[in-house]
Order: C-alpha cells, then sequence, then structure tokens
C-alpha cells in the first residue's frame, strides 16, 4: 500500500495492520466526526449527502449507495425492526482490499454502520465476515467491545438518544454467501441460497425485516463522506462518481497489491506507477479488471480508466477494482480451468444451468487443456457460454459472472484454444510465451 494521506486517502489514513486504534486514538485521529454531524442531521438528510456525493457500491454492482438506502420504510426503529449488515464475505478470487480495512482500521466500519443506522432508524447492524479472516475477526469482535465501552455502541450513544449495536458473525465458507440474499439467508440459519427478488433486502430482508446490505469498502466510505462533505468527495474523484478507490493488482507485476487512488485512475498507473510493473521477462497479454467474474480484457485496454463506465464500454466489468494479470507465458486455458473450477464447487446447486452447466464447462476445459479437445469441445463452450451466461436466467449473478471470463476468452484466446486441439497439448506447459508457442 502506498503511504495513507488523509487529505486525499480517506479509507487508508488510519489503517494501522500491526495495531488498530482504539476508540480514543481513533478520536484524536478525526474519527467519529462523520456519527457527530450525522446524528444532527435527519435520516433523509444523511441519505441526501450520501446519495449527492455519488458514492457507489464498492462490493461489484456499482449502485448508489444513498439512492438504495431510501429504499427502506421510513418508519422509526421503535416501530419497526431493521438490520443493517456489512457484507465482508471476500471470497472473490484476486480481491483482498476489505481484509485491509477490517484488519488495519475496524473502527472506521463501525461508524459508517452507525451513520448508516441513523440514516435508515435502525437500531441494529451485523458485520458478515468471510471465514477465514481469522485475524480480521479478532479485531472486529475486539473493536465492538472498545466501542460500546466507550459509549460509541449500545443504547443512548453519547447522549444522543440514538441506540445502535453490532454483532459480528464469520461466515461458514461459502463463495455464494457474498450475494446479499443468500448472505441474509445464511444469516437466517439456513442454507446459502439466493433469493428471487422482489422482494428487495431494502423491504423485505433478514427475518423480513427491511435490510440494507453494503460491502466492507462501502461502509467505510461513509464516515469521511459525513464528516467533510459530499463536495470534498467529489472532488477526490477523477470522474464523475465521487471518492477514492481501493485499487488491486495481482500476477506476475513487481509490487502486486492494494493502492487507494482516486476512482478513475488507469489500470496503467495502477500496475506501473504503484505496482511496479510486469517482472522482468513478462509481458502483460490481458486482463481481468474487477476480479474473478469479470471478462478478460486484451493489453490494448492497458491504459483504460478504471471507473464504472469505461471498462463496461470495452466489454467488462470494474466489479470489485482488483485486477488479475495474465502474462504472455501462463496458459489462458489453464486458467480459465481454475477460475471455472472456483466457479463449479461454489456454487449453491440452487438453479440448473449453475449446477450442471458449471461443472461441464470445467470438464471440457479440463479435456481442452490436456490435449484430448476436440473442436466439438470448443463449439460446446461457446454453447454454454450462450445458456448459462446472460443474466435473468439464474437467481442469483453467480452463473453470469462465472461466465464472463470464459465468454470473452473464448474470443481473445481463440487461437490458443485451436492451437491445443492441433497440437494436442498444452504448450505453455514448457515455460515459452505466447509468441513462442505459436
Amino acid at each position: 500500500m502506498t503511504t495513507p494521506n488523509p487529505e486525499k486517502q480517506p479509507l487508508t489514513a488510519l489503517v494501522n495492520r500491526e495495531a488498530p486504534l482504539d476508540p480514543a486514538q481513533y478520536e484524536a485521529r478525526g474519527g467519529w466526526r462523520g456519527i457527530r454531524r450525522a446524528l444532527t442531521m435527519s435520516p433523509d438528510e444523511v441519505i441526501e449527502e450520501v446519495k449527492n456525493s455519488k458514492l457507489r457500491g464498492r462490493g461489484g454492482a456499482g449502485f448508489n449507495t444513498g439512492l438504495k438506502w431510501s429504499f427502506v420504510p421510513k418508519e422509526p426503529a421503535k416501530d419497526r425492526l431493521k438490520y443493517v449488515v456489512a457484507n465482508g464475505d471476500e471470497m472473490e478470487p484476486g480481491t483482498f482490499k476489505d481484509r485491509i480495512l477490517v484488519e488495519g482500521n475496524p473502527l472506521q466500519l463501525i461508524e459508517g454502520m452507525m451513520i448508516t443506522g441513523h440514516a435508515i432508524q435502525a437500531d441494529h447492524g451485523i458485520i458478515f465476515l468471510r471465514g477465514e479472516y481469522h485475524l480480521g475477526l479478532e479485531r472486529l469482535q475486539k473493536a465492538v467491545i472498545q466501542a460500546r465501552e466507550a459509549g460509541w455502541l449500545g443504547k443512548n450513544i453519547q447522549g444522543s438518544g440514538f441506540d445502535f449495536d453490532i454483532h459480528v458473525h464469520p461466515s461458514g465458507g461459502r463463495y455464494i454467501c457474498g450475494e446479499e440474499t443468500a448472505l441474509i439467508t445464511a444469516l437466517e440459519g439456513r442454507r446459502a441460497n439466493p433469493r428471487s427478488k422482489p422482494p428487495f433486502p431494502q423491504v423485505g430482508g433478514l427475518w423480513g425485516a427491511p435490510t440494507v446490505v453494503n460491502n466492507i469498502e462501502t461502509f467505510s466510505n461513509v464516515p469521511p463522506i459525513l464528516a467533510n462533505g459530499n463536495d470534498w468527495y467529489l472532488g477526490l474523484s477523477n470522474c464523475e462518481d465521487g471518492g477514492t478507490k481501493l485499487y488491486g493488482v495481482s500476477g506476475r507485476a513487481k509490487n502486486p497489491g492494494v493502492f487507494e487512488l482516486p476512482l478513475g485512475t488507469s489500470l496503467g498507473v495502477i500496475l506501473n506507477e504503484y505496482a511496479g510493473g510486469m517482472q522482468d521477462g513478462y509481458k502483460l497479454r490481458a486482463f481481468l479488471p474487477g476480479g474473478a467474474s469479470t471478462a478478460f480484457l486484451g493489453a490494448e485496454h492497458e491504459n483504460i480508466l478504471m471507473d464504472y463506465p469505461s471498462p463496461e464500454k470495452a466489454g467488462s466489468r470494474l466489479g470489485t477494482g482488483l485486477a488479475i494479470l495474465l502474462d504472455d507465458r501462463t496458459c489462458p486455458i489453464g486458467m480459465l480451468k481454475n477460475l471455472e473450477h472456483f466457479f463449479a464447487q461454489e456454487s449453491c446447486g440452487w438453479c440448473t444451468p449453475c449446477r450442471d452447466g458449471l461443472p461441464w464447462v470445467e470438464r471440457l476445459l479440463n479435456v481442452i487443456e490436456d490435449g484430448k479437445g476436440t473442436q466439438e469441445d470448443i463449439d460446446r463452450l461457446h454453447d454454454a457460454a450462450r445458456m448459462i451466461g446472460p443474466m435473468g436466467r439464474t437467481f442469483c449473478a453467480h452463473a453470469p459472472g462465472a461466465i464472463a471470463p470464459l465468454s470473452s476468452g473464448l474470443t481473445l484466446f481463440a487461437e490458443d484454444f485451436q492451437r491445443h486441439i492441433r497440437q494436442q497439448r498444452c504448450t505453455f506447459s514448457q515455460g515459452r510465451s505466447a509468441e513462442q508457442a505459436a
């Protein structure tokens, strides 16, 4: 990570991975200003402030956060039970940004959830955390206890009359729990199957109560917005939407990691100025711009702006904003095989196209990678992409997300597929580059 700048990097300015700040230290460094200001405002005013900041969800969908909150019924907490849920089930391959926030500054997440609770008039929050984040779980639980003891959680917070408390819930460990309705079902103690919509969680979510589910990075953006105003937040960005973004790079970069930069920074800047460029002897061939469930873009898109509209225009999505690099010495068919293996085993099994289609895709890729494939196998992969990929054919976006790298890869790496068929082997297994393999 880059050195945090409080004015330009509000997400990571107070992050300390060695020893997170306690409530008093957090306050001395500017913490709690957001919730203090929020409590002087009406719930609708808070929602309007966040809406006008153009904060979009950082979990992948990119929906306007304040607009999402506005769909929650307006009754006060004493008249209607409501929930604020933080989605920390960070199991998207190639994505590792929320872990930094949870381990390094959990109080900012807590403050963001408190502000959300005031905005939608809820008095209870739940942090749904990836089960493998053991250190994050320990630090979150400690932070909740510290905040409660310091009067920042519980009844009548800081004498304001506002009640809000938080429970930390470790996930059972399934990728599908990152889908908000499956997450809600898991919290209810049932198998984590997604639900059909409507009703949307904002109206009928956890145990039928109105529920706001946002990503951890999204919640962590809320306190600085309320503390400094939406005009300041909009000024941090390089595009029409507000704020900074936790960008990441994994693969054959010299300095892979996570970097907080203005939203709309180009991938070329992220890769070459912050991640150190490609390792010696490797060339960038393609990349997934926002985690494993986004479509491949070729190296000609290296300087694409990492905002929401630009990757979509190029045929992909910003997703989580953490790019996975494919170099010229790694077999793209092997990479696709690994990705589809993950998605196949993580399907909840609720929908036939996903339950049966993804293992079928994985088997076809295994056959081709092992040098036993035929042209008919490639044709079947194209059929699978057409049948499984479109949104609306399954209860959630798991199958379309799983098919995104395959569908783009069939086009972008068409010659690699054909070479596997012609030569009946993977030429990359000998350590050669794409140019040498051709």
